[in-house]
């Protein structure tokens, strides 16, 4: 028989299709956008009939009537991803929720592990070879096609024909219904403030020609909004679960275009979209999107061959060890593990990649810190400590990996909303997270101060000091020459223990500043010179000082030092500058008269002194 003959020989009402749905039956449900409505409610309509029988699914648009009340004692759900028309039923114990990486369901699914009987999917009218596209959902539709022992699908025209792949032959499905309706749609919630600001310390964190992993939410949006309308960043690719309107904004804008991929180059990967009927026209029918299973998109080693991958996750919650809570409010379940982990891993792996979470500082407008000294009671860990590497608040960005459990607090500290710094810390150290004398992160991280500067044919990164730093000013220290040191201590000091080293790193950002030149090279970094001041509120005068680490002397960068550390003072309304200095450091001292300014010098105690007014 040819496949048109197949294919109408398959030809059921929605009720007659699913009349095949036996009691004790586990009925699966396609994705996303793609969720067949009318095969749920011709499904609904016999739940009198299916005792016993449970339905699973990832996260679904439309109604969930299996989930009602009514239902309690007949129809049962297991949910794979917790989304909003199930979370009551999971809340209340009238659904379940199972906990897996998404890399890892088709397995699930092929292996037999979890028995299949039914499969309810969407797909396009098929075209002239007999195969059907799963449209806007492949994710974990496909391997439940494969396995299912009975295959219904809701045929239907308005379904976008996705390329990849996607497709299902009309020999693989049991019942075929066809059913015209518009592709459920989603509106995301514009990004407020908040997530704007995250997002401009995200992107700090992007290169060119890395490829991005985004889910939904406000911080992603936020992401790619910024990205295309700074456009500051270039030839960026896509290698994602989730594609949103919002990365065809990107495209649109330039950013976007796949051109410098390490796998699939020109090609935007991706195994399922959610948004606007724009976003479904868009991907339809074009060769720019590869639609691929999540056992293929969110595998590990899959991912990791995408050379500086960035994959951008959300989080409920983070503890200063950097354990990450993402699917469940204390004992309440709110939505999965999804593919978190399997990109957070593979980004991991990536040559040049960087695994990032992201989240609000803080919840209920302000009352409670996401940053917190331990996870709620019932939180659950879905990325280990030992998996995180970056951690991104509106305050700034947080390094975790390699560091110690001393470092980590600190420095979760320092991203923490300012209110509950001082708590935080205090608890840090009862936890014996912290030095007993740690000074609190200050003031808010001026990230804006950023900003990369080649000397010598080597990129220097110049930023604000983080009390973060403090193991790279000892090293700084411990790098100098002993001229070095007496000429900008005055002394032969011979040490930089902690209780010294944390008051040039804790600063407050406003009455005091310091920025460092930091030297980054296969992962680690060095400081190699700093510049300094602190105000005197009595003049408004603030004192400067400068050190270049002896190797790297000689090249300039004391004079971009000063003239951006004058551009700041300026910036915030100091009058002008002081300093002390030896007389026979001539470095210093030519710094000083080559500034453009007027000096006003003197000789006090054996030391020259010198006044710079702005």
């Amino acid at each position: 028989m040819s496949w048109k003959e197949l294919y109408a020989g398959k030809i059921k009402t929605a009720q007659e299709a699913v009349a095949v749905i036996r009691q004790g039956a586990h009925v699966f449900i396609g994705s996303g956008a793609a969720s067949p409505q009318c095969l749920i409610e011709a499904m609904a309509a016999r739940a009198d009939e299916l005792m016993d029988t449970e339905i699973v699914h990832l996260l679904t648009l439309g109604t969930a009537p299996y989930v009602e009340e009514r239902f309690r004692h007949r129809v049962r759900h297991n949910a794979f991803f917790v989304g909003s028309n199930v979370r009551e039923a999971v809340a209340e114990g009238r659904a379940d929720y199972t906990p897996i990486f998404l890399s890892e369901l088709p397995a699930l699914f092929r292996s037999g592990r979890y028995r299949l009987d039914v499969a309810l999917i969407q797909v396009t009218p098929p075209d002239s070879y007999g195969f059907c596209s799963l449209g806007v959902s492949v994710d974990i539709v496909k391997a439940a096609a494969e396995s299912a022992t009975v295959v219904i699908a809701q045929v239907n025209p308005r379904m976008p024909r996705t390329l990849g792949d996607s497709f299902i032959h009309v020999k693989q499905i049991a019942a075929l219904v066809e059913h015209e309706a518009p592709i459920a749609e989603f509106r995301y919630t514009q990004p407020d403030e908040v997530a704007r600001r995250i997002a401009r310390q995200i992107v700090t964190l992007i290169e060119d020609g890395a490829t991005l992993q985004l889910g939904i939410g406000a911080i992603p949006a936020a992401v790619l909004e910024h990205l295309g309308r700074e456009r500051t960043k270039k030839d960026l690719g896509i290698h994602t679960e989730v594609l949103t309107d919002d990365v065809i904004n990107a495209i649109e804008a330039g950013v976007v275009t796949n051109a410098r991929k390490s796998l699939y180059p020109g090609k935007a990967v991706c195994s399922f979209c959610i948004g606007t009927q724009r976003l479904y026209d868009y991907v339809n029918q074009n060769p720019f999107f590869d639609f691929r299973p999540s056992d293929y998109v969110n595998d590990p080693f899959v991912i990791a061959q995408n050379e500086r991958m960035v994959a951008i996750n959300a989080a409920l919650e983070v503890d200063l060890t950097g354990q990450v809570c993402s699917d469940s409010l204390g004992y309440r379940f709110y939505s999965g593990i999804g593919g978190q982990v399997d990109f957070i891993r593979g980004a991991a792996r990536s040559a040049g990649g960087k695994p990032i979470i992201a989240l609000p500082a803080t919840a209920d407008d302000g009352k409670r810190s996401r940053i917190v000294s331990h996870l709620s009671e019932g939180a659950g860990v879905v990325t280990t400590r030992g998996d995180v590497h970056y951690v991104v608040t509106e305050y700034g960005v947080a390094d975790l990996y390699g560091r110690n459990t001393r470092e980590r607090a600190l420095a979760m500290i320092q991203i923490a909303h300012p209110d509950f710094r001082e708590q935080l810390l205090a608890e840090a150290k009862a936890r014996h997270y912290a030095f007993v004398d740690q000074l609190p992160p200050l003031g808010v991280y001026p990230s804006e101060l950023e900003a990369s500067v080649p000397f010598d044919g080597v990129e220097i990164l110049f930023r604000p000091i983080k009390p973060t730093d403090e193991p790279m000013m000892q090293d700084l220290f411990y790098a100098l020459s002993k001229e070095s040191i007496y000429y900008r201590f005055f002394s032969g000091i011979s040490y930089m223990p902690h209780a010294q080293a944390q008051r040039y790193t804790v600063i407050d950002y406003q009455r005091e500043m310091a920025i460092v030149g930091v030297l980054r090279e296969n992962g680690r970094e060095e400081i190699v010179a700093v510049a300094r001041y602190v105000v005197d509120p009595a003049t408004n005068l603030a004192e400067a000082a400068f050190l270049v680490r002896d190797d790297w002397q000689g090249k300039g960068i004391g004079t971009w030092l000063q003239e951006q550390l004058m551009e700041i003072a300026k910036s915030r309304g100091v009058a002008g500058f002081t300093g002390r200095v030896l007389p026979e450091n001539a470095r210093v001292l030519h710094l000083v008269h080559k500034s453009g300014l007027t000096v006003e010098s003197s000789m006090e105690d054996g030391l020259y002194a010198f006044t710079c007014r702005f």
